[in-house]
């Protein structure tokens, strides 16, 4: 008699978890150069960090790496339990917290991005490709969000100049005067209008709540002019200027004037020039994996700052020391005989 053997059907694959994604801009970051998947990628860590590490690592581009989000897409662990994850990862040469200056023009802003990499690198790995990534990355051109399926280099779309026909409207027809009164309408920046008028101006559409009007801008020139006369320019002027606000600014003029006048750079020996500047011209700083504390790639080795790299570990709580259980009975029945 022949047996038919039947062998088991093979598994559903798991539903992948959802994860949270990012503001465009922001988020998980694939370095280059990788090997391919291994099952043995992160053997040597413990459970907690090659857990965490397999789920980071399955994440596409563009997905959210803060605590928070990572905590409530794996239940296994609290957010604690996650920052130091992070933390450890950080060392051993796997991810890197930054910040990177995104944008074109005025249109600026810092975005919090961390680097991942599947093989772990060295600080002067790290400190390469951070530095390429400082000088070679370029400001989004449209403030189109990216892909999903990651960063995108910025397109350039040539587009050929409209031709109109020429006029066919008859000569006799005299022009339309306008319906709205020239006071009334909107009208650019006069082209004589000096860098600092410009770049107080634009606070307004940097954040709200640095609003300032036409006769605001004017009479806060002359001390924004003091800043161009000693050698800063522009983007590091708006930064300055909207950097930790308050939740609420009741007068956006008195708080301008008020930085101006208290932040004003010291005079240089050299002559003013906005290159000679280093802030503005650095697009990517390193982010510490602990406190979040900005600061070059030198100047964090392992992802850490210097607190958090020389903050000593936690001692083992000491055993209680050892009591004369006698005498302690003795003593508290001379205090129970006490009027």
């Amino acid at each position: 008699m022949v047996t038919e053997h039947l062998s088991p059907a093979l598994r559903a694959p798991a539903s992948s978890r959802p994860y949270a994604k990012a503001r465009p801009g922001y988020g998980k970051r694939t370095t280059p150069g990788q090997r391919a998947p291994r099952t043995d990628d992160f053997a040597p860590m413990p459970e907690r960090e090659r857990y965490i590490a397999g789920y980071v690592d399955r994440l596409p581009d563009g997905a959210a790496m803060d605590i928070k989000s990572l905590a409530k897409s794996l239940p296994l662990y609290g957010q604690m339990a996650v920052s130091s994850a992070l933390k450890a990862l950080g060392v051993a040469g796997h991810l890197r917290r930054v910040r990177c200056l995104a944008g074109e023009g005025d249109q600026v802003r810092w975005v919090s991005r961390t680097y991942w990499s599947r093989t772990a690198r060295d600080n002067e790995w790290w400190g390469s490709f951070l530095a390429a990534e400082s000088g070679h990355s370029t400001p989004e051109a449209t403030p189109v969000p990216p892909t999903s399926g990651g960063t995108a280099s910025p397109v350039r779309v040539a587009v050929a100049p409209a031709t109109t026909p020429e006029p066919t409207a008859p000569p006799a027809l005299a022009p339309v005067p306008p319906a709205v009164p020239s006071q009334r309408t909107f009208a650019p920046p006069a082209a004589d209008a000096s860098p600092a008028y410009l770049a107080l101006a634009q606070l307004g559409r940097r954040d709200m709540r640095l609003a300032l009007s036409a006769a605001d801008c004017r009479a806060l020139e002359p001390l924004a002019g003091e800043w161009f006369a000693r050698g800063v320019d522009a983007d590091y002027l708006t930064q300055v200027l909207t950097a930790g606000l308050p939740a609420q600014v009741g007068s956006p003029v008195g708080l301008v004037r008020r930085r101006l006048t208290d932040k004003l750079p010291p005079l240089t020996a050299s002559s003013p020039a906005p290159a000679t500047t280093v802030a503005p011209k650095r697009r990517v700083l390193a982010e510490c994996t602990e406190c979040g504390r900005p600061g070059s790639p030198e100047a964090l080795p392992d992802g850490l700052c210097r607190p958090c790299r020389t903050t000593p570990p936690e001692a083992p709580a000491a055993p209680p020391a050892e009591r004369d259980v006698r005498s302690l009975v003795g003593q508290l029945r001379e205090l129970t005989r006490l009027p």
